[in-house]
């Protein structure tokens, strides 16, 4: 049996590649479907990675109106545009290029992500992360954090974009204890070799979106395309290596909860029982 003293020198290996499904959510914005698709339902504690990407306004422009949430977390990462954020606890803002919103719905919260734009490129991520059964029905909390907050590493032919957890001396704003996530977007130009460590024991995963990576030890290293997923095996680092003359990716980590997942559209909890709990909630008001 491996122990984690000796997965802490094993690189990380590919054990499953996908690729994402075309879908459309909230008032019929489209994106692409990578976790929470029928090939990857989730991959413990992430329950939906989305990628949105488009220059055509009508694809994005009707936004997310007023909508619930309980039980998770939703982390929603700009590359391009902007989109505004507004909840019922007060809460408001607006994302722009390079900036992370990390909202805890916790018992629940209402808001909407809208678009400040009406032309031009949005383009971007949300990802949902579980909350233990301890903290499903905390206070709702909201983070949003502008590209300046966010410490950027950078090496030859490398540079590291830390949202959370820690590269070198960098680490990001986000804090998470339950799960202790890793988030970053790196940049890799062709031909470059690069390695980070990543926790022993965290589901971890590498989503290409622009060019492609090499992934993995020098043996068993598997090559990402863009818009491919690669979920990886445990070990104490990631071995990446540029296949294109510039490549992007993200690479998000966390501590699995281990925990059952009772799961219907925006809640998430542990029981049949706790989501019938949560619609009625809603609907008498208590968000």
């Amino acid at each position: 049996m491996n122990t984690v003293a000796n997965l802490a020198t094993i690189p990380r290996a590919v054990i499953q590649t996908l690729r994402g499904q075309p879908a459309s959510d909230g008032a019929g914005v489209k994106l692409t479907r990578v976790i929470g698709q029928p090939k990857l339902p989730d991959l413990d504690p992430f329950l939906l990675l989305d990628e949105f990407g488009t220059d055509k306004a009508e694809d994005y422009i009707a936004g997310f109106p007023d909508h619930p949430h309980r039980g998770f977390e939703t982390v929603t990462y700009m590359l391009d545009g902007r989109m505004r954020h507004k909840d019922n606890h007060g809460n408001e803002g607006v994302l722009e290029p390079g900036a992370v919103q990390w909202m805890t719905a916790g018992r629940g919260i209402v808001h909407s992500e809208m678009p400040e734009q009406r032309e031009g490129r949005m383009r971007g991520f949300q990802l949902w992360m579980n909350l233990p059964a301890k903290d499903k029905m905390a206070a709702p909390n909201y983070q949003e954090f502008g590209s300046e907050k966010l410490p950027v590493v950078e090496k030859a032919g490398v540079s590291v974009k830390v949202i959370a957890g820690q590269f070198d001396d960098a680490v990001g704003p986000v804090r998470q204890p339950a799960t202790d996530p890793t988030y970053m977007d790196i940049r890799l130009d062709a031909g470059v070799d690069f390695s980070l460590p990543v926790p022993v024991g965290h589901s971890a995963f590498v989503y290409v979106y622009e060019g492609g990576l090499s992934v993995g030890g020098s043996r068993e290293a598997a090559t990402i395309h863009a818009q491919e997923l690669a979920v990886l095996g445990d070990g104490g680092e990631v071995r990446l290596q540029g296949r294109a003359p510039r490549s992007r990716a993200i690479l998000v980590a966390g501590r699995p909860l281990r925990e059952p997942v009772a799961r219907y559209g925006p809640f998430v909890m542990n029981t049949r029982e706790e989501l019938h709990q949560a619609f009625a909630d809603f609907q008498s008001g208590k968000f």
